[in-house]
């Protein structure tokens, strides 16, 4: 008898804390090699010029290959392994190299667009929105793209005004009606974050074992 492969898609902001919680979650049941993360399915730009990629929307859910996205969710609900692909975000291609993932019991998918489509949506057993305000939402892209991608603290201000923040208006935030869970204050609350450890466990209780 197949195992039961519980999804959990945890969608919000940028800088709103889906990565730590996503993290505590994966720790918490061992399955730290278990996240999907989103930005992973970028769009390979390779066929554009350097001038061309980064003026792409990657705030814009178009950016995303939600195909193959979809496609590998249904292979792990299947029992396979999938192999996720490795981003580079200064140059806006993908790299030769990917990420195995297989059917552990656990999966979590992350990314501001996680709660977006219908046919995610029918994917994921729990769906989680991270509610944060957006001043610290705006630190957090700040210290992580000037450290990680980069970027010079005018041109992160310039891209949150332009494309960030509106997207996050018109195609993140509506999508927390959908949501079974909302956790304000990220990782913080703890409250929250032990419902959604909670519902996990009877979604499950016989086949999951915590640490």
């Amino acid at each position: 008898m197949k195992k039961k492969l519980i999804i959990v898609g945890i969608a919000g902001g940028s800088g709103s804390g889906k990565s730590s919680i996503s993290r505590y979650i994966a720790n918490y049941y061992n399955h730290q090699d278990n996240i999907i993360e989103l930005d992973s399915y970028y769009h390979d730009l390779k066929h554009l010029s350097m001038s061309d990629r980064g003026r792409n929307n990657f705030d814009h859910p178009d950016a995303i290959d939600f195909d193959l996205m979809i496609k590998h969710l249904n292979k792990l609900i299947d029992g396979k392994e999938i192999l996720v692909p490795i981003y580079d975000y200064k140059n806006h291609v993908r790299t030769e190299q990917f990420k195995k993932i297989k059917a552990n019991k656990i999966i979590i998918l992350e990314g501001l667009f996680a709660l977006l489509k219908k046919e995610i949506r029918k994917l994921v057993n729990i769906k989680v929105f991270i509610e944060t305000d957006e001043e610290t939402r705006l630190k957090r892209r700040i210290k992580r793209d000037i450290k990680y991608r980069r970027r010079t603290y005018d041109s992160v201000i310039k891209q949150y005004n332009e494309t960030v923040k509106p997207m996050y208006d018109n195609y993140i935030e509506p999508t927390k009606e959908y949501a079974d869970i909302i956790i304000q204050r990220g990782v913080k609350n703890t409250v929250a974050i032990d419902q959604l450890i909670t519902k996990i466990n009877l979604m499950n209780k016989d086949e999951i074992k915590v640490r």
